[in-house]
């Protein structure tokens, strides 16, 4: 069926040439030599369509090779006669007007034909119809492409085109929603084929492979006739950051080529294309916009520092009580947020479309967290962090093997300094991760000694020393009261257990007073000290 197809358009496009030159060519007009080799060009395409008939096999599959061979040079021949300065535009005109009359024709047959595909459906296998239909779309590309290009023509030869280019959007935007559907649905039915394969597992059968195959061919098939009807419709001037979008939606390694070539590139061509022609075509007005860009940048910036200083203000004062970490947080996003609108709103006075814009950052959103998933990792650490509060800036933190106090938070990283003065910088899923001990969140700390006497010292005595020095402190706290206790009968002492209570920040001040105090007053009192010793028997025996 497409070798006939083949031959009837084929057929049709020789017709329309030779009427072409009945009605530009007399006796008396001489003939160009490019109007000439067009001629040449149709009169072997005339000999190669008669050899068809007689023909069969792979000679008659090489005769129509050729043909659409010169068809092509005919279309690239005609295109660079319309390309020279000094247009010819009554021997063209008539010649482009049979040519848009063809493609035209060539058009129905498509339609016609895809008609035909879509009756057959439900009849036959339907996965086979559908990617002849993709197919039969894609073939359709070039009529669409060449016809847009034909009506150009026939406007730089004085032609109005504005109903046919307004029926053409039209017929653009119909087929370009269609496809969109259809990559959608494509996509469905290719994730449930991939799906129903994974859970078969080792069982998946050939025919479900092949589905896939299908399927994939067919995606690449209606995405990349998308991107041509997309790529028409902004030479049409038409808003097209849905479809794009749609294509920026494509997953797999066969549309990958398509986003980066075909929609990626055009995006950029086309922003580039609207800054160098502002700054050509309207030079004052792209530096009155250059201005209006670095204007509000600017008010932007000034706007983001004082919400963060209302922000400061509200949650400092919050009956919320926020820490000091999700204090800065709130103050750091708001102006980030701030200063973000604000650059949106200056790319929009340039002319960028922040359709696609937002839909490219979100595709490389998506890119950049597969890359950085250790960093998304401390990212959500820093936020269970900031809501469930287990230390704040200042407090006295043991996490991750590391003790020190926390001197600063970013949603990434806790810097920490070390009771040494060391800055350590650990990543938050590390300190998420591990035991959390925050050793000055509390209000009141105990501290926690052992004092050992000698057996053969006053038990209630050293009690007492004990007791004395603990009390007299100053910075003991009376309550909870300290505990003094006989704890240990050792191996060669016996041991008491000191606890006062004091506050987080005098702990080591009272444990070392503490310690000295003990040493001194049982020097004093004639109370021992012990350590640890082993008693040795020798036993002699007469031999």
């Amino acid at each position: 069926m497409l070798r006939t197809l083949s031959i009837v358009l084929i057929t049709l496009f020789s017709i329309s040439i030779n009427l072409a030159y009945a009605d530009t060519q007399t006796p008396q007009t001489a003939i160009s030599a490019p109007i000439a080799e067009l001629q040449q060009l149709e009169s072997s395409m005339s000999k190669d369509i008669e050899k068809l008939s007689n023909t069969h096999g792979e000679m008659k599959q090489f005769i129509e090779y050729r043909i659409k061979e010169h068809a092509g040079q005919f279309h690239d021949k005609l295109k660079a006669l319309m390309s020279e300065k000094d247009i010819d535009k009554p021997a063209l005109l008539p010649l482009v007007k049979d040519h848009f009359a063809f493609i035209n024709q060539v058009g129905n047959y498509y339609a016609d034909d895809i008609e035909l595909f879509k009756t057959k459906l439900g009849k036959n296998d339907d996965s086979n119809i559908m990617f002849s239909l993709a197919s039969r779309e894609r073939e359709r590309d070039e009529f669409l492409s060449a016809k847009y290009e034909t009506l150009t023509w026939l406007e730089i030869l004085g032609e109005d085109v504005v109903i046919t280019k307004t029926r053409l959007t039209e017929n653009l935007l119909k087929r370009s929603d269609t496809l969109n559907s259809l990559v959608h649905f494509t996509q469905d039915k290719l994730k449930t084929a991939i799906d129903d394969a994974a859970t078969a597992g080792k069982d998946v059968t050939s025919e479900q492979t092949a589905l896939i195959t299908k399927l994939n061919e067919r995606l690449s098939l209606t995405s990349t006739s998308l991107s041509v009807a997309i790529e028409l419709l902004d030479k049409l001037e038409q808003d097209t950051s849905t479809l794009k979008q749609t294509l920026f939606s494509i997953s797999g390694d066969i549309t990958q080529d398509v986003l980066n070539i075909d929609v990626a590139s055009n995006l950029v061509e086309q922003w580039w294309d609207t800054a160098r022609n502002q700054a050509i075509d309207n030079g004052p007005s792209m530096m009155f916009k250059v201005f209006i860009f670095v204007l509000i940048l600017f008010l932007a910036s000034l706007a983001g520092k004082a919400t963060q200083r209302i922000i400061k203000k509200t949650v400092s004062n919050s009956k919320l009580k926020f820490s000091h970490l999700l204090q800065d947080f709130f103050i750091s996003l708001s102006g980030k947020i701030v200063f973000a609108l604000g650059l949106m709103i200056a790319l929009s006075q340039l002319g960028f479309e922040l359709g696609p814009l937002l839909a490219g950052f979100g595709v490389a959103g998506v890119i950049i967290g597969f890359a950085l998933q250790d960093t998304l990792s401390n990212f959500a650490s820093g936020m269970m962090i900031l809501i469930y509060r287990p230390y704040d800036v200042g407090d006295l933190i043991s996490a991750a093997g590391v003790t020190g106090r926390v001197s600063q938070m970013s949603l990434v990283s806790t810097t920490i300094k070390t009771l040494d003065n060391q800055r350590l910088i650990i990543p938050n899923n590390k300190i998420w991760g591990d035991t959390i001990n925050n050793i000055t969140v509390e209000h009141q700390r105990r501290v926690d000694m052992t004092f050992g006497i000698g057996y053969g010292d006053d038990i209630e005595k050293a009690e007492k020393v004990l007791t004395s020095i603990v009390e007299k402190h100053p910075k003991v706290l009376n309550t909870p009261a300290p505990t003094v206790k006989l704890h240990l009968l050792g191996e060669s002492s016996v041991d008491f257990v000191v606890r006062p209570w004091v506050k987080p920040e005098d702990y080591w001040d009272v444990y070392w007073d503490v310690t000295r105090e003990v040493k001194m007053r049982f020097d004093q009192e004639k109370i021992s000290i012990p350590f640890p010793q082993r008693d040795v028997h020798i036993y002699q025996t007469q031999q």
